[in-house]
């Protein structure tokens, strides 16, 4: 999938108020180029700014259980909320709901 460009706007590093960890497994889930890091931030929604498709968001659960363990359940998480949820669901929220105690910042 086509992922959004950084805009010169957004400073190289913006991303590092969410977890590296999470940034990484975000570009390696989207196979987006690095620079694409600068868009992971807290208030990113996944769908809407970041636009992970179906299957971007299957790799990303299985990266992030595998790094997090059984406890980084996206597919649980994302199969409790609504559509409004799914369209609103951000990084933030993702790291707060499944990588509760590694938050960084």
């Amino acid at each position: 999938m086509e992922h959004p460009r950084p805009s010169p706007a957004q400073a190289p590093g913006r991303g590092a108020e969410v977890h590296p960890d999470l940034v990484s497994l975000l570009v390696a889930a989207a196979e987006a180029p690095p620079e694409w890091a600068a868009l992971v931030t807290p208030q990113a929604r996944l769908d809407g700014d970041l636009m992970l498709d179906e299957c971007e968001l299957a790799t990303l659960a299985v990266l992030l259980r595998e790094r997090f363990g059984a406890g980084a359940d996206l597919a649980a998480l994302r199969a409790g909320l609504d559509l409004a949820g799914l369209e609103s669901l951000t990084v933030g929220a993702l790291e707060r709901a499944l990588l509760p105690g590694r938050v960084s910042g």
